[in-house]
C-alpha cells in the first residue's frame, strides 16, 4: 500500500466516473514509494486531451500535439497525457509523431527509466510495474528501459537526467545502461542549453552533487558541457590540499549550501582558472597568480553559454573574483569597512558561505579555520556598527559635490565622491555634509582642477 494523496484521488474521480482509465505515473509514483514528498502529478489516461478539456473548467494545451494538457485542480497542477506510442526522434528531444493507445504498458515502454515506470492504478489502487522498477529502487540501480541506446537517442537530455538521477538518490548507473550514455554523445550536443541549464539546477540542488559530476567526466558529459571543468582533472594542489583542482572544486560544491543556487555554482567553479594561471618558480613550486580573476571571467562565460539568469551569472562571478581574501587579525575597523566596500555588504554571507566550502573541499572535512571564524565576527562586528559602507551613505550626493565646485556631470564626480568614502572608511566622523564638501573642494583644487 502506499499513501495517495487526497487531491489526486480526487481528480482521479472525475476520470473514474466519466469511465476512463487513470494513472499516476512517472516521478510522483516513485517519490511516494521511496517515502520522499512530491507535489509534481503525472497522470496518464486513455481519455483524449479534447475529452479531458471537456471534464475539466481550467485546462491549459501546453502539449497538446502530444496529447499533453495540463489542468489546475483544487489549487493543483496536473499533468495529463494520453496513452501513447510514439514514432521515431529525429531531433533528439520529441517524437515526429504519437498514436494514441488504448494500452498503458504500451504508453510505459516509452518511458526513460525503470524507476520511472512505475504506474498506480487510481481506479484499482494497485501498482503497475511492467519493467522491475520496484526492484530497481530497492537496490538503489538506474536502469534505462530497453535498450539504453534507443531510449538516449530519443532524447539526448536523458543521459544528463541519468547523472542527476543517480547523484539524488545515490544510486548507481547499470553497466549497459551507463555504457549507452557514452554512445550518445552526439545526441547529447543537440540539447539546448536551456534544458541542460534546468537539468544541472537540479543536480546541483542534490544533496552529493559531486556524485553526478564524476559520472559526467566518466562518460564524457563534462567535456560536452562543461569543458573548463573538464581541464581542472589532473592539475595540481600544493601541499595544503589533498586533491587536484577538479576534486577539490567538487568537494567544496558539495559543501556549500544546497538551497543557493548561486553559492553552490560559485564553489564549483572558483577555481575553474587555475589551468591557465598554474605557474612553477625556479624551486618548483606551483602558483596560480591572479586565478580568482582568471576564474571569474570562466565563470561568467560558463553562466552565460547555459543561459543563466544575469542575476546568477553576475553573483556567480562576483563571488569568484571575491574569494580569495586574505585576512588577520592585525586587519583594523577601517580595513574591514574597506573590504566590505569593496565587495559589497549584501554579499557577505554568501561569500563566507563560499569561503567556508572552499576550506572543508581541500580536503573534504568539516574542519574550518580560527582565522576565518575571526573574520566572521569582525566583519559583523562591523556591520551592526558602521554609518557608512557605500555612496550613498554618504551625506553629500553628485549633485552637491557639482553645485559646490561649479564643475558639469562628468568623470571627476565619480572620483571625488570615491576619494570621500575611502575617507570616510578610514573614519567615519567625516560623514558630515559640511567636511565631506571642504575635503571634495581641495581635492579637487589640488588634484583635478588642473586637468
Amino acid at each position: 500500500m502506499i499513501r495517495i494523496p487526497g487531491v489526486v484521488k480526487s481528480f482521479s474521480s472525475v476520470f473514474i466516473r466519466n469511465k476512463f482509465q487513470c494513472y499516476l505515473v512517472g516521478g510522483a509514483v516513485r517519490d511516494i514509494i521511496m517515502g520522499r514528498k512530491t507535489s509534481d502529478f503525472d497522470i496518464a489516461t486513455d481519455a483524449k486531451p479534447e475529452e479531458v478539456t471537456r471534464l475539466f473548467h481550467r485546462v491549459i494545451p501546453t502539449g497538446i500535439e502530444h496529447g499533453t494538457v495540463t489542468v489546475i485542480f483544487k489549487g493543483t497542477t496536473f499533468e495529463v497525457t494520453t496513452f501513447r506510442i510514439e514514432s521515431e526522434y529525429q531531433d533528439g528531444r520529441r517524437p515526429e509523431s504519437v498514436i494514441f493507445t488504448p494500452s498503458i504498458l504500451e504508453d510505459l515502454k516509452r518511458r526513460d527509466f525503470t524507476i520511472n515506470a512505475i504506474a498506480y492504478d487510481l481506479t484499482k489502487g494497485e501498482l503497475l510495474d511492467p519493467h522491475g522498477g520496484r526492484e530497481d529502487l530497492k537496490k538503489a540501480i538506474l536502469r534505462a528501459i530497453g535498450n539504453p541506446d534507443e531510449r538516449f537517442r530519443e532524447d539526448g537530455l536523458r543521459p544528463v537526467r541519468a547523472c542527476r538521477f543517480s547523484a539524488q538518490f545515490n544510486f548507481k548507473i547499470e553497466e549497459k545502461t551507463f555504457m549507452g550514455i557514452r554512445n550518445a554523445l552526439n545526441t547529447v550536443a543537440r540539447v539546448s542549453s536551456e534544458r541542460i541549464r534546468d537539468e544541472l539546477i537540479r543536480l546541483l540542488a542534490s544533496k552529493i552533487p559531486s556524485i553526478g559530476f564524476k559520472l559526467m567526466l566518466q562518460s564524457g558529459l563534462l567535456g560536452l558541457i562543461i569543458p573548463e571543468l573538464n581541464r581542472c582533472v589532473g592539475v595540481p594542489q600544493p601541499e595544503l590540499h589533498c586533491f587536484d583542482v577538479f576534486e577539490h572544486l567538487l568537494y567544496s560544491c558539495d559543501a556549500a549550501p544546497r538551497e543557493n543556487l548561486t553559492v553552490r555554482l560559485a564553489a564549483l567553479l572558483h577555481d575553474v582558472g587555475k589551468p591557465e594561471a598554474l605557474s612553477r618558480d625556479d624551486q618548483g613550486n606551483l602558483h596560480f597568480y591572479g586565478h580568482e580573476e582568471t576564474s571569474a571571467e570562466i565563470a561568467e562565460k560558463i553562466t552565460q553559454r547555459l543561459k543563466f539568469s544575469n542575476h546568477i551569472v553576475q553573483g556567480t562571478a562576483h563571488l569568484v573574483r571575491h574569494h580569495m581574501f586574505s585576512y588577520s587579525e592585525e586587519w583594523s575597523d577601517a580595513a574591514v569597512r574597506r573590504f566590505i566596500a569593496r565587495v559589497g555588504s549584501e554579499n557577505i554571507p554568501e561569500l563566507l558561505s563560499l569561503r567556508r566550502a572552499d576550506q572543508i573541499g581541500f580536503c573534504n572535512t568539516k574542519e574550518i579555520s580560527y582565522t576565518l571564524i575571526s573574520f566572521e565576527k569582525h566583519l559583523y562586528k562591523i556591520l551592526a556598527e558602521a554609518r557608512v559602507l557605500t555612496l550613498g551613505d554618504l551625506k553629500v550626493n553628485g549633485r552637491d559635490v557639482m553645485e559646490s565646485l561649479s564643475i558639469q556631470p562628468g568623470p571627476q564626480v565619480g572620483i571625488i565622491l570615491n576619494t570621500l568614502l575611502q575617507s570616510v572608511l578610514d573614519d567615519q566622523s567625516l560623514n558630515q555634509r559640511e567636511i565631506l564638501l571642504d575635503m571634495a573642494k581641495k581635492f579637487y583644487e589640488s588634484r583635478l582642477k588642473s586637468i
